[in-house]
């Protein structure tokens, strides 16, 4: 008989329990579906918060120091179209996802190359751009270089920016090679510009604007770019709702033609030197 009231106290804690268990979980649930997006919190702070670092033409400094480049075209486009202001967060390239992570930004609008590693801690827009990296090099160190493979020897360095697909091109193209890596774009063309390393790696079109800019010390040993890569808005993941509005708000500005015409005039043309320190 004893048994018999033990058997049915258990089973009654047992779905009691679970009646417990399921009501946390379903608590749970309902709390990340209502969960606001980051469109939401845009729109209630009233301002679009974007990560970036600066790349030449990308994101630079003009002469009273003010932000101007492509990306920056884009995100303030993109609060203009959402009714906020726009207020960017510059952050070192190698830390930028952590921090979008933990919440110092909302999106990362910064020349970001959508590849498979990032994509497996943020979520990417669709590409709005697509970039591409070349090489500059120094005339008297790499004197009579003409493809990769020139510069694919252990005497040879190569610099590039820390955490970049630069970086990763470099490895990739020239595993030979030694690297030096740095946190700032300014900081791995010196390097060439001084002779303490042969080439450096970059996104297009920056290798090809030093060569014009240190003509007596750098050249380009191979024309064009080595690799073609989507470019897209980083976002933290499980956003589906920022991630349609991104997509969507990408789609509507490429069919007007208002990204090509952006592209052209920082990629294409220089009129907008002048404005630089």
């Amino acid at each position: 008989m004893k048994t018999s009231r033990t058997c049915t106290l258990i089973v009654l804690m047992s779905v009691l329990f679970l009646g417990l268990a399921g009501s946390s979980i379903a608590g749970k649930l309902q709390q990340e579906l209502v969960q606001e997006s980051a469109v939401e919190q845009i729109l209630k702070r009233g301002t679009l918060k974007v990560g970036m670092s600066t790349f030449v033409p990308w994101a630079m400094k003009d002469k009273t120091g003010k932000l101007v480049g492509f990306e920056i075209d884009v995100a303030t486009r993109l609060a203009e179209d959402m009714g906020v202001k726009v207020q960017f967060v510059p952050t070192k390239w190698a830390g930028i996802i952590p921090a979008l992570l933990t919440g110092k930004f909302d999106v990362v609008i910064g020349g970001m190359s959508v590849r498979p590693d990032r994509n497996l801690k943020v979520n990417f827009s669709i590409p709005y751009d697509y970039a591409g990296q070349s090489i500059v090099a120094n005339k008297k160190l790499a004197a009579g270089f003409s493809s990769l493979q020139d510069f694919n020897h252990p005497d040879v360095v190569i610099s590039a920016r820390l955490g970049s697909t630069a970086a990763d091109a470099a490895n990739r193209f020239m595993p030979r090679a030694k690297k030096r890596l740095f946190d700032d774009e300014a900081q791995v063309i010196q390097e060439v510009v001084n002779g303490k390393a042969h080439a450096a790696v970059a996104s297009a079109p920056l290798p090809a604007f030093q060569a014009i800019k240190f003509s007596d010390k750098l050249f380009l040993p191979v024309r064009g770019t080595f690799t073609k890569e989507p470019i897209g808005f980083a976002l933290r993941k499980g956003d589906f709702d920022t991630l349609n509005y991104f997509n969507n708000w990408i789609r509507v500005v490429e069919a007007k033609g208002w990204l090509a015409e952006r592209k052209h005039y920082w990629f294409e043309a220089k009129d907008w030197e002048g404005m630089l320190k």
